[in-house]
């Protein structure tokens, strides 16, 4: 009998939104029914713009807190639970395939990293080990998830967590206006050059991305999708599971590699 061939993950960049994310059905529809086409991985990677740490850290393999980083928002959010196992094992091979990775033993899951989770995997039955972005500079980034793509070969599902405009100047909480021009605009730029495979328009998005200085004052919600961009770098078009808009400026896209 011929063994039946390894079944290689997609990676994916999600726009993990906020807390209130997990208020709104029709985006936890979206992200559920992601998840479930997906299927369950053995275990999950997750990059979320909201640990920067050098070197590359790896989070908590026990059981930890959630961390609550955000505030005014209804008390709800500071309650969620998301009591996922953990991934001793995939925080071992980190190790192997990461120079000079150290741990953190006591960082639980923060934000960026549970609520797209909560709506994706509710069940919180899959290990997930989050890891810290390292740098902010797209080539080192790209290499990063370079190291990583073995991964996908073992049934680990590699997550690139943040925004790709992230400007909370312009939020606009009621939805009293239409998009600002600026944000259609590096939206549409970004996913055009993900769609030519265009990466070194991608690694050089800080000077020639259009309205990237509004739409990104700074850099922690966009990189996550160079890192899963770097760990599949051998597919075709990626494909967009998730688009609009969510409070005026911020872009919902979200991104499947493979």
């Amino acid at each position: 009998m011929t063994a039946e061939p390894k079944k290689r993950l997609p990676t994916l960049f999600v726009a993990h939104g906020a807390p209130p994310l997990l208020d709104m059905p029709s985006w936890v529809g979206e992200l559920a029914a992601w998840g479930t086409k997906l299927g369950k991985p053995k275990a999950i990677l997750m990059l979320s713009a909201h640990w920067e740490a050098r070197p590359f850290t790896l989070g908590a393999t026990t059981p930890v807190p959630l961390v609550y980083d955000f505030y005014g928002f209804p008390k709800h959010h500071s309650e969620q639970k998301y009591a996922s196992p953990g991934a001793p094992a995939l925080a071992a091979r980190l190790h192997s395939l990461v120079k000079n990775a150290v741990d953190e033993p006591k960082r639980g899951l923060d934000h960026g990293a549970y609520v797209p989770l909560v709506a994706m995997y509710p069940k919180a039955d899959v290990p997930v080990l989050q890891a810290s972005l390292p740098s902010m500079e797209p080539k080192e980034l790209l290499e990063l998830g370079k190291a990583l793509t073995p991964l996908r070969d073992e049934g680990v599902l590699i997550i690139g967590s943040g925004f790709i405009t992230h400007n909370l100047r312009y939020i606009d909480w009621n939805n009293q206006h239409p998009t600002p021009q600026w944000a259609a605009e590096f939206d549409q730029w970004t996913a055009e050059a993900l769609i030519k495979k265009d990466v070194d328009a991608l690694m050089q998005y800080r000077e020639k991305a259009p309205g990237v200085r509004i739409a990104l004052p700074t850099h922690e919600h966009f990189v996550p999708l160079l890192v899963a961009m770097g760990a599949a770098l051998d597919e075709e078009e990626p494909a967009f599971p998730i688009e609009g808009f969510w409070v005026g400026s911020m872009t919902r896209r979200s991104v499947q590699f493979g």
